[in-house]
């Protein structure tokens, strides 16, 4: 029996991240509006997709989600085609009741890490209506914020935008106490396709959270590494170098502590 657990565990761990295929059965669609700069009240608006089937979810930023499918499907595809589905949210997420497995670009290269699922949830006694769905609210603290979701037994799966999952059924809305990130659900649909470009980095690199979170705390000084090979102008170079510093300064991202 253990023996078979553990077969079932990483056929759904491959199916997921080993393969560049996911089955889909549902789709569950999010508008995000966030904050990304911590200086400007100014908000961005993206999309996010949530292909779910039986055993697992995968999260994809929509942009990205378009980009993915060009790569696996075009043999070229130009600078300009590309540079239309640029996006703040590189990850792509696939959620099982065990685990998560986060594969993320930085400067340029692919990185995976795994982390452990283990939202804990307080449900509260307040409910609403989401996109004509009944939900209930339910709190958390999760990576540095305080977090508010609401949820709906009408659908049956215990998914959700990012990272949150773990309610009995599917989170329609989440957003932080500040409200600089404000994910609400806009379209539910039955599916029934394989989603072919899932993950197309199936050669990236291993590695852990924690050395993602160091990699990002140097990804100043690696892009800077990257343009140094390529532009000659020191004019540009000290140019490009404020306005990364700048950035850096100001950001204000989702995950303000590592758990």
């Amino acid at each position: 029996m253990k023996k078979t657990i553990l077969l079932l565990h990483f056929l759904i761990v491959t199916s997921v991240f080993g393969q560049k295929k996911f089955d889909v059965v549902f789709e569950a669609d999010y508008q995000l509006d966030y904050k990304l700069n911590k200086a400007s009240n100014y908000k961005k608006i993206t999309t996010f997709a949530l292909l779910i089937n039986q055993n697992a979810s995968f999260f994809k930023n929509m942009n990205k989600y378009i980009a993915d499918s060009l790569e696996m499907e075009k043999a070229d595809v130009s600078l300009s085609e590309s540079m239309k589905y640029v996006t703040d949210f590189r990850e792509t997420i696939g959620t099982t009741s065990a685990k998560l497995y986060v594969t993320t670009e930085i400067n340029y290269l692919d990185y995976l890490y795994e982390e452990v699922n283990d939202i804990h949830w307080k449900v509260k006694n307040e409910f609403k209506t989401v996109l004509g769905f009944k939900c209930q609210k339910a709190e958390t603290i999760k990576y540095g914020r305080t977090w508010m979701a609401w949820f709906t037994a009408d659908i049956p799966f215990q998914y959700g935008p990012y990272k949150f999952n773990g309610l009995p059924g599917l989170i329609t809305e989440l957003y932080d106490s500040k409200d600089e990130y404000h994910y609400t659900l806009y379209s539910f649909r039955k599916r029934k396709y394989t989603y072919k470009s899932a993950n197309i980095a199936r050669n990236a690199k291993k590695t852990t959270k924690e050395k993602i979170w160091q990699l990002l705390k140097n990804k100043g000084a690696g892009r800077m590494q990257v343009h140094e090979q390529f532009i000659e102008n020191k004019d540009d170079l000290e140019m490009i170098r404020r306005n990364v510093i700048e950035a850096e300064k100001n950001l204000n991202p989702l995950e303000l502590s590592i758990y």
